[in-house]
């Protein structure tokens, strides 16, 4: 059984940074793909970035490229969000989800969630 748990958000100004994490358990292979999602209040759950469980081919919705970075930390089977001139935006309950079907930008695509961590970005 895989469990995500995710940790980092907060409350921020109009260009600050905050960085997500996302520590992963269980039996993880390097075809799976794990992704950062966002879900702001009245929306859809939207990708944000996503890459392979072995650090491959990050990939970044337009919205935050440029702006945000997303990566594997090894050591700590970890996956990180760097988000930097963040954006009023760019609030939302952000979640990390594990899926086997490869990059997808459909929250559908995936099968393991954490718990989501809000972000929030003031004016």
């Amino acid at each position: 059984q895989v469990q995500l748990v995710e940790s980092g958000g907060g409350l921020v100004q109009t260009g600050g940074s905050l960085r997500l994490s996302c520590a992963a358990s269980g039996r993880l292979t390097s075809n799976y793909y794990m992704a950062w999602l966002r879900q702001a209040p009245g929306k859809e759950r939207e990708f944000v970035a996503g890459i392979f469980w072995n650090g491959g081919s990050p990939y970044y919705a337009d919205s935050v490229k440029g702006r945000f970075t997303i990566s594997r930390v090894i050591a700590k089977n970890t996956i990180q969000l760097q988000m930097n001139n963040l954006k009023p935006e760019d609030t939302a309950v952000y979640y990390c989800g594990l899926g086997a079907r490869g990059p997808s930008m459909r929250a559908t695509d995936y099968t393991y969630w954490g718990q989501g961590t809000q972000v929030t970005v003031s004016s």
